[in-house]
């Protein structure tokens, strides 16, 4: 998960960004694969992320098993 600045055309935009891992750059960049959702169902549907969504722009993190660490 990735903290970017938000984006002022998107509302509601928080500037986190979820991805699996395994996308290709190609994958990121078309806009078609890109689903906002709210950080609210976000955390509901994986709680872990939680303690990390006041992290600052810039900020980058990786999951290792249950835990997550700063890429």
């Amino acid at each position: 998960m990735v903290r970017e600045a938000p984006n002022d055309s998107l509302p509601n935009d928080s500037g986190w960004r979820f991805y699996a891992g395994d996308e290709t750059q190609q994958y990121i960049n078309d806009p078609a694969n890109a689903h906002p959702f709210s950080l609210n169902a976000i955390a509901n549907h994986d709680p872990a992320v939680v303690p990390y969504l006041d992290a600052p722009k810039g900020t980058a993190w990786i999951r290792d098993g249950n835990r997550f660490m700063r890429e």
